[in-house]
This record gives C-alpha cells, sequence and structure tokens, in this order.
C-alpha cells in the first residue's frame, strides 16, 4: 500500500493539514539519516533515553534521526481516533486527547513510555482487562522496514502480515513512524475502591468474575490492577469513572499512592482521583521504585523538587548506576556481593496466578509485586492472533510485574534468579516482556516468540538484515 499521511478523510482542516506538514518533514529527515547510515552497519535509532532495562547494541555508526516523529499529528474527536508520530510519548499524546475527554484504550504507566515503543513492544495497564495491549487498538501503522521503505501496515491490506507481526518485534522489522489509533471516552473522575485479601487463591478468584462480570458487589468495574504485599496482604484496586463532583487526593506531593492501597479493614477503602491523576498515579514513585533513591522518606521527599518526582527522572539516576556501578560498589563496601537485576513483567493464566505469586515469594525476595489482567478484546481480530506473543483468545491472563535486584550467590550461574522465573513462567504456559534480560535458549525463544513466522517477516522487510533479530536484541548476550 502506498503511503497516504491524509488517510481517507479528504482535505483536512488547517491544524490538521499543518500537523501533517510537520510530520512529512520529520520523515524526511528520518528518510535522510537512514540513506546516511553505512551499509555494513546495523541500522538503530538516534535516541539517548530508554524504557528498556536491557542493554542496547552499542555502534559508533550514525543513528536514525526520529526528532521530527515525537507530536500527536492530528486528533478527531467525532472519530475517536489520533494521528500519532511513533516516538510521541504517552505524557504527550494524553495532553492533546483529554481536553476532547478523550484517551487511548490502554495507556501504559509512565509518562516517557511512547506510542511506537508500546506497540512494536509491549503495555500494559488497568483497562488492559477489557481493551487489551495497546497494539490491538491501532488501526494503521507506518512502517520504515530495515530496507528503508515506509510502508503503510493495516489489519486487511497488502502488508497485513507486517501489522500482525509487528507487536513484540522491538524494532527488529521496522520503526513506526506514523500509527492511528481508536480513543475512548473518559469522564472527570475516577472512584476507587481497595479490596484486600487475605488469600491469594481468593483474590485469584475474585479478578476472574471482576473480568467476566465487568463489575464488583453491584458497582460497575472500568479499571483493574492489583498489588502484593505478601502472601496475607493483597489488594485488588477498583475503579470507575464518574462525573460526580466531590474532593479529590492528590498523590504528586507527599502521599504515596501505593501506600494509601494498605488498610487494615475488611471493608473496601475508599477514594478519588480526577482522571488525569489517576491515569500517571504510578509515575510519580515509579510504583515503588522511587524508595531505592530515599524519596519516600519524608526528610527527603520535603527536599527533592516536585518536577524531579517522576519516572523519567528516575531513569536518569539508574543510567548513572548502570555506567558507574554504584550499587554494587555500595553493596561491596558493606561485604555484600554483587546484585543480580530482576525487573520483569511476565504474564500467566489468571487460573495460575496464586501459583506463580506464592512460588515468587517463595523464592525471589522482592515484594511489592503488581498484578495486572488482560485478556485480548472481543473482536474479529482475535481469531487472527498475533504471532510474536500468542496470548489466547478468550483466555484471561495476569501480568505480574517486579522490579528491584537481589543479591548473588556465588557459584550459581549468570542471571539465576531470571533463569529461575523464565522456567517457572513457561512451566505455567506463560510468556515474559522482553525489554529487559532474558536468557532463553534458541530453540525456546524461537516457540515463544514467533518461530518460523518471525523468520518470513524477517526476509521480507529486512531482507539485508539491517536491523537485529530479535533473539539477538532480546535475550542476554555474554
Amino acid at each position: 500500500m502506498a503511503l497516504s499521511l491524509l488517510g481517507k478523510t479528504g482535505r483536512a482542516p488547517a491544524a490538521r493539514e499543518s500537523g501533517f506538514a510537520a510530520h512529512r518533514a520529520g520523515v524526511d529527515r528520518l528518510l535522510a539519516s537512514y540513506r546516511a547510515i553505512p551499509r555494513d552497519a546495523n541500522v538503530r535509532l538516534a535516541k539517548k533515553t530508554s524504557n528498556l532495562f536491557r542493554a542496547r547494541a552499542k555502534s559508533d555508526a550514525p543513528g536514525l534521526d526520529v526528532s521530527g516523529l515525537t507530536r500527536v499529528i492530528s486528533v478527531d474527536p467525532s472519530a475517536k481516533t489520533a494521528d500519532v508520530a511513533g516516538m510521541t510519548t504517552y505524557e504527550d499524546l494524553v495532553a492533546a486527547t483529554l481536553p476532547y475527554g478523550l484517551v487511548p484504550l490502554v495507556v501504559p504507566q509512565l509518562k516517557t513510555i511512547t506510542l511506537g515503543g508500546a506497540v512494536t513492544g509491549l503495555g500494559i495497564e488497568s483497562t488492559s482487562f477489557r481493551s487489551g495491549l495497546p497494539h490491538e487498538s491501532v488501526l494503521e501503522i507506518d512502517v520504515l522496514t530495515g530496507s528503508g521503505e515506509i510502508l503503510t501496515a493495516t489489519p486487511d491490506g497488502e502488508h497485513a502480515d507486517l501489522f500482525r507481526g509487528f507487536p513484540n518485534s522491538y524494532g527488529t522489522l521496522g520503526y513506526s513512524t506514523r500509527l492511528k489509533i481508536e480513543l475512548e471516552s473518559v469522564l472527570p473522575y475516577v472512584a476507587l475502591r481497595h479490596v484486600r485479601f487475605h488469600d491469594l487463591g481468593e483474590l485469584q478468584a475474585t479478578m476472574a468474575r471482576i473480568i467476566a462480570d465487568r463489575s464488583y458487589d453491584g458497582e460497575r468495574v472500568d479499571y483493574l490492577d492489583g498489588v502484593v504485599f505478601t502472601a496475607q496482604e493483597s489488594y485488588l484496586v477498583l475503579g470507575r469513572q464518574t462525573d460526580e463532583p466531590g474532593p479529590v487526593s492528590d498523590y504528586t506531593g507527599m502521599d504515596i499512592f501505593y501506600r494509601s492501597i494498605q488498610h487494615d479493614s475488611d471493608k473496601p477503602e475508599r477514594d478519588r482521583l480526577a482522571i488525569h491523576d489517576y491515569i500517571w498515579r504510578w509515575d510519580t514513585d515509579w510504583f515503588w521504585c522511587s524508595r531505592a533513591f530515599g524519596t519516600q522518606n519524608p526528610s527527603i521527599r520535603r527536599m527533592w523538587p516536585k518536577q524531579y518526582r517522576r519516572s523519567s527522572f528516575y531513569w536518569k539516576l539508574i543510567a548513572l548506576d548502570h555506567k558507574y556501578h554504584i550499587a554494587d560498589k555500595l553493596e561491596a563496601r558493606k561485604g555484600n556481593p554483587p546484585q543480580e537485576r530482576v525487573v520483569q513483567d511476565i504474564e500467566v493464566p489468571i487460573e495460575r496466578t496464586a501459583e506463580f505469586v506464592r512460588w515468587f515469594l517463595d523464592e525471589i525476595p522482592i515484594e511489592p509485586l503488581w498484578l495486572c489482567p488482560l485478556r485480548l478484546r472481543d473482536s474479529e481480530a482475535t481469531s487472527r492472533p498475533w504471532p510474536l506473543y500468542p496470548l489466547e483468545p478468550g483466555r484471561a491472563y495476569v501480568n505480574v510485574g517486579f522490579w528491584s535486584a537481589v543479591p548473588t550467590v556465588p557459584g550459581q550461574p549468570d542471571g539465576a534468579a531470571n533463569r529461575a522465573i523464565e522456567n517457572k513462567v513457561s512451566e505455567l504456559d506463560g510468556h515474559k516482556s522482553l525489554y529487559s534480560d532474558s536468557y532463553y535458549g534458541k530453540d525456546e525463544f524461537a516457540e515463544l516468540y514467533g518461530g518460523d513466522v518471525y523468520t518470513e517477516l524477517k526476509k521480507r522487510y529486512d531482507p539485508d538484515q539491517r536491523l537485529l533479530d530479535l533473539y539477538s536484541k532480546a535475550v542476554q548476550r555474554k
């Protein structure tokens, strides 16, 4: 299909025309930078920041100039769609759509995740139990392939194989330059209930009922996620959109969102947030990871500038640690071994959730854990699976997120904790996301992430191997 920036809506209004003109200029710079990369060099992004936790391939060759691909191109409130450049952050995307009372169907938790990154990788959030994953609300994608062409991929067009193979390809088939996505209407507030559980089996059963009924105790549920502190203390956080006026909480100051969830009563605790603050409720403290920087200490928090209480700043601190191994040096001064980074999101079928969490709490000394149920959207598309991350249509899963480090054990192989997690997830018929360290062998990796389908896509859209292949890019290399 030929690239068509204006789609099928005819002549655009001035603002839309201006947005697409700026986007065309950004695409031109991208193509010029592609042509400047030597033929024997891997094509990569000239991008200093990343939401990946695994090491990025180093190269002295110039990278792709994506500086002109960071804007929302156009929002169509009537059609509830948006055209968005691939490197646009969700923070900027929500800022452009929310004034119309619209948001993407799934908004990942951290502000600097890009739309293109959430589609070529995987994003998830508390709407995923009803709206699936971000790539499922994409209507069409313009992709710069490894061969240097920009192709428009749609569910039923000439490049439908690329459309369905792009999710979880992590830039190994190409990079998105424009995505047209669906939006949904939202109300101004979210009413929350924090429901405590003393038993993980009961928590699992309640999640399954909510996914099926879209309600709990007679109230509609629009948002669903949860937190596990111990096997005896876990919570589901249930959200309902509302336009009812009333006081709202603010977790960008001294109060910390995940701590607000905890309570002793067996009755649900209630809270309210403005929709904007609900969307970004996890970003201020990067879930609970800001505690590693002392930010949750009240004395330090008072002194920590508010504009730096956000995931993008914590990322800079993490980058410094990776560069200078600060944490390991501090541990060494205490006589402790180096730390193994255990930063992962995995999915297991919902009926195996309690089993996995119990195993994890027994074997891996990390808490809390984030829970986020998901199910592919109920649409015709579910009959045509997404081959590089093949979740079963109609089946409910739970994403379990854990982000910390554990002490290494002398004599254990590199990545021992991560390897154990991979084995357990495979045993439970699950998958894990590939944004962090992976240790799979080639055969198991191919079985889990596309196999022959990926090989054929690679031959068609990157015949000269200008881009790294998925195994080389995703799996921890020694």
